[in-house]
C-alpha cells in the first residue's frame, strides 16, 4: 500500500523526529466493544509539536491496522498533551531531491489518512490541542471531530508557506463546510499572516462537530462518541452548493490570491486549481491531483525559499546571531519612555503588557503627556471590551502606566527609551538630560530609524549603555526588533536589550551601527530606484506595477503612503548624506512633501484608482521612460548591490539575517525567502556582485 518501506524511510530521512502512533483499547460504559484510541506522540513536550514525516505516517498506518484488528466499536485518534499534530515534517520535504520522492511523500500521506475516511468502523478525531496543516487534514479524514476549548492554534497555513494543503485538505474541507468558508480557511486566513481559528469559529464553520472544555476533554469526547454510535446524536452536515455558490467562492479565492501574491506563489495557484476540482467530490481523482501538484511545488525553488523563510522565523529568530550571553542581562523593573506621541504610546502599552513593570512617559507639556497616557488607557479599555484582558488585569495595566513632565521620574528606571523627533541634536540633548537622573547601569535605548547610535551616545558620561532598539510600526503587530550595537555599547547593555526584546515577544536581530540599519536602508534604496524611474519619465502606473511579479505585500507608491512621504524624504536625505553615490534625493519628492501631499493615488466612489492630478501637475517628468521589467530589474539590481555592501561592511552576520529582517520587518513574502534567494535564482546576484548570496541547495532545490 505505502510508497516507502520503513527501512527506505529511515535511510532517506534519518533525521526525522518520528511521531509514533500507539494504539490502546478502552472499555467505555454503554459499548459492548472497546474503543481503539490511537495516540500521536513524538516523545517531546508541547514545545516541540508532533509532525508527520514518512516514518511517522508508517507508524500511524501500523497503528490503524492494529486498531482494526481488534474489531472495536470505533477508532479514535488524539495527541499528546496540548498537541494533536501540526502538519508535515518540513525537514522531510526539504530533503526530497527528486520528483519521485516528492510524489511518494504525497501518496503516503493520502494512503494513510484515507484509511480513516474509508473505514467501515466509525472514526473520530479527538483534537485535544494545536492542530494545523496535515494534523487538521487527518482530523478532516475522520468521520467525526471533537475539539478541546483551549486549542490555541488551528489552521491550514500551507499557502502562507508557499505550499497548499496537500494531504486531502483542498478536497475534504470545501465538501464539508462549503467552498466559500473553505476559501476563508485555506486562502484568506493563510495569506493574512497565517491567521488562526478559535475553537468556537471552527465549530461555527463546521470543521469540528463539538467543542468540550479542556479539563475533562477526553471523557466528554468518549461520552459523545457513545451517543453518536447509539444514534442519540447525529452531527449535522451542510448541504454543499456546487453551482453558483462554488463559482463565487472560486472567484473570491482568485481575488485574494491576486491581491496578496500577484500570482508569484505557485502553491496558491495550485490550491486554486484543486479547489475547482473539489467541486466533483471525487476523492480518488482529487487526491491524485493533489499528489502531482504537491510534487510540482515541492520541486520548485519558490517552496524551498518558503521553507528557508520558515526556518529563519522559527529557528534563527529564536537564537539571534551575535547576541551576547543572556546571563549578562540585568533585570528591568521599571521602564521610562521619552516622548508621548503615537509611537511612544504604543511602546508604553507593549512594555506594560509584556514586562508587567511600571512605565512612565515624559514629554514637553502636560497636554502631550496626558494624551499619551490616555491613549494607553484607551487601548486597554478596548482589550477589555474584546475580553482579551480581565477587569482586574485592565486595572493593573492602567496603574502601571503614568506620565510626568520631570525626567527625575526615571531615577529608578532600568531601561529608558527615547522616541522623539528624528534629529541627532535633539536626541543627544534628551539623553544628556536623562543621564542626569538615572543610574550608571540604566540602559538608554533609542528607537531611531536611521541616525547613528554612536554619535547619539558620544557626549555622554557612560556611552557604553546606549543601544539601538528599533521597532517597526505598528509596534504591537510587527515582529521585528533591530537591536543596534554602537561602537561603545558593552555586552551587559546588549544582553539586557536582547532579554527585553524576548520578553516583548519580538524577534531580535543584531545590527551594526550603520545608516538606517537593515530594513529602512534596503527599502530606501529600493524605493529610490523606483522614484528615479518616475523622475526620468516612467509613468506612475508602470512604476507602481513593476514589482507585482515579486508578490510584495504592497506596491511602492502604497508603501510610500503608509510610511509617510515626509518620513521617506527624511530617510532618503540621511542616506544620501551617508552614501551620496548610491542614494539620491528626488527634487520631485521635495516638492511633493512641501505641497503636503501624502499619496500619489486617489480613488473615486467606485474604488477606481487614478493618479492625483495635483501630483501630476507638480511632478517634472523626464523623457526616458522605462518598461515595467526595466524598473523591476533596476530596483532589484540596486538591492543586490546594497546587500553585498552591507554584508562586506558587517552590518549583519550573514545573508540569512538580511532575509529575516525583510520578512519580519517589511512583510516580504516567504516564497521570496526574504530577498536573497530570489536574487540568487534569477541570476541577479551573480550579475551584480559576481557570486551568489547563498550556497546552491540553500533556499533552492538541492541536487541529488
Amino acid at each position: 500500500m505505502s510508497t516507502f518501506t520503513l527501512e527506505e524511510a529511515k535511510t532517506l530521512f534519518p533525521d526525522e523526529v518520528v511521531t509514533h502512533a500507539v494504539t490502546r483499547l478502552l472499555r467505555v460504559p454503554g459499548l459492548d466493544k472497546p474503543v481503539a484510541l490511537i495516540t500521536l506522540d513524538n516523545g517531546h513536550d508541547h514545545t516541540r509539536p508532533s509532525t508527520f514525516g514518512p516514518q511517522g505516517l508508517l507508524s500511524l498506518d501500523a497503528a490503524f491496522t492494529a486498531a482494526t484488528a481488534a474489531e472495536p466499536a470505533a477508532i479514535a485518534v488524539t495527541g499528546k498533551p496540548f498537541i494533536f499534530a501540526v502538519g508535515a515534517d518540513l525537514s522531510a520535504v526539504e530533503k526530497a531531491t527528486s520528483r519521485d520522492q516528492a510524489v511518494a511523500i504525497g501518496q503516503l500521506g493520502h494512503d494513510v489518512f484515507r484509511r480513516f475516511t474509508d473505514s467501515a468502523i466509525p472514526t473520530f478525531a479527538f483534537v485535544n490541542g494545536a492542530v494545523m496543516g496535515g494534523g487538521l487534514e487527518l482530523a478532516l479524514s475522520c468521520h467525526y471531530r471533537t475539539l478541546s476549548s483551549n486549542t490555541a492554534a488551528l489552521a491550514l497555513p500551507e499557502v502562507f508557506l508557499g505550499l497548499f494543503p496537500g494531504w486531502g485538505g483542498t478536497q475534504l474541507l470545501p465538501n464539508l463546510i462549503g467552498a466559500n468558508d473553505a476559501v476563508t480557511v485555506i486562502f484568506e486566513n493563510a495569506l493574512n499572516q497565517n491567521r488562526m481559528l478559535k475553537p468556537k469559529q471552527a465549530a461555527g464553520l463546521g470543521i469540528v462537530d463539538v467543542v468540550f472544555e479542556s479539563a475533562d476533554y477526553l471523557e466528554q469526547s468518549l461520552v459523545w462518541l457513545t451517543k453518536v454510535l447509539g444514534g442519540e446524536i447525529t452531527p449535522p452536515r451542510k448541504e454543499i452548493d456546487r453551482g453558483e455558490g462554488w463559482d463565487q467562492a472560486v472567484a473570491r479565492a482568485k481575488a485574494i490570491v491576486h491581491g496578496k501574491t500577484k500570482g508569484a506563489a505557485p502553491g496558491a495557484l495550485k490550491a486554486l486549481e484543486l479547489l475547482e476540482l473539489a467541486r466533483e467530490n471525487d476523492l480518488t481523482k482529487g487526491y491524485a491531483a493533489e499528489t502531482q501538484a504537491l510534487a510540482d511545488v515541492v520541486m520548485s525553488d519558490e517552496l524551498r525559499a518558503g521553507l528557508y523563510s520558515f526556518n529563519l522565523v522559527q529557528k534563527r529568530a529564536k537564537r539571534p546571531a551575535g547576541a551576547p550571553d543572556r546571563k549578562l542581562a540585568r533585570p528591568v523593573t521599571k521602564v521610562g519612555i521619552v516622548g508621548a506621541g503615537l509611537m511612544a504610546s504604543q511602546m508604553a502599552l507593549l512594555f506594560a503588557r509584556r514586562l508587567k513593570v511600571p512605565v512612565v512617559l515624559t514629554d514637553i507639556d502636560q497636554a502631550r503627556v496626558d494624551k499619551g497616557v490616555g491613549y494607553v488607557h484607551g487601548e486597554i479599555d478596548k482589550l477589555l471590551g474584546k475580553k482579551r484582558v480581565s477587569p482586574d488585569e485592565a486595572n493593573r495595566l492602567k496603574a502601571l502606566v503614568s506620565g510626568s513632565l520631570d525626567k527625575a521620574a526615571f531615577a529608578d528606571a532600568d531601561f529608558v527609551i527615547e522616541a522623539v523627533f528624528e534629529e541627532l541634536s535633539v536626541k543627544q540633548q534628551v539623553f544628556a538630560e536623562v543621564e542626569e537622573h538615572v543610574s550608571a547601569e540604566c540602559v538608554l535605548a533609542t528607537n531611531t530609524s536611521s541616525l547613528s547610535i554612536t554619535d547619539m551616545a558620544s557626549k555622554l558620561a557612560h556611552p557604553e549603555r546606549v543601544v539601538g532598539f528599533h521597532f517597526f510600526n505598528p509596534v504591537a503587530v510587527m515582529p521585528l526588533l533591530e537591536i543596534v550595537r554602537a561602537e561603545q555599547t558593552d555586552d551587559a547593555t546588549l544582553a539586557t536589550a536582547f532579554a527585553v526584546g524576548k520578553e516583548l515577544k519580538k524577534s531580535s536581530v543584531l545590527v551594526k551601527d550603520a545608516p538606517a540599519f537593515v530594513v529602512n536602508r534596503l527599502l530606501t534604496r529600493f524605493m529610490g530606484e523606483v522614484i528615479n524611474s518616475v523622475d526620468e519619465g516612467t509613468s506612475f502606473e508602470v512604476a507602481d506595477q513593476a514589482t507585482d511579479p515579486l508578490g510584495l505585500p504592497m506596491t511602492p507608491m502604497i508603501l510610500l503612503q503608509l510610511v509617510g512621504s515626509a518620513v521617506a524624504l527624511h530617510v532618503s536625505e540621511t542616506m544620501h548624506h551617508a552614501f551620496p553615490d548610491r542614494f539620491t534625493v528626488s527634487s520631485n519628492m521635495k516638492k511633493f512633501v512641501a505641497a503636503g501631499k501624502a499619496a500619489v493615488w486617489q480613488w473615486d466612489a467606485q474604488g477606481k484608482q487614478s493618479v492625483d492630478p495635483e501630483v501630476t501637475a507638480l511632478w517634472e517628468f523626464g523623457d526616458k521612460p522605462l518598461t515595467g521589467d526595466e524598473v523591476k530589474n533596476r530596483a532589484l539590481e540596486a538591492l543586490a548591490q546594497e546587500i553585498r555592501i552591507m554584508l562586506d561592511e558587517g552590518v549583519v552576520a550573514e545573508a540569512q539575517d538580511i532575509d529575516l529582517c525583510m520578512i519580519l520587518g517589511a512583510g516580504w513574502p516567504f516564497w521570496l525567502g526574504g530577498i536573497t534567494p530570489y536574487l540568487d535564482r534569477t541570476g541577479i546576484s551573480e550579475k551584480v556582485t559576481g557570486k551568489r548570496f547563498l550556497a546552491p541547495g540553500v533556499a533552492s532545490v538541492p541536487t541529488a
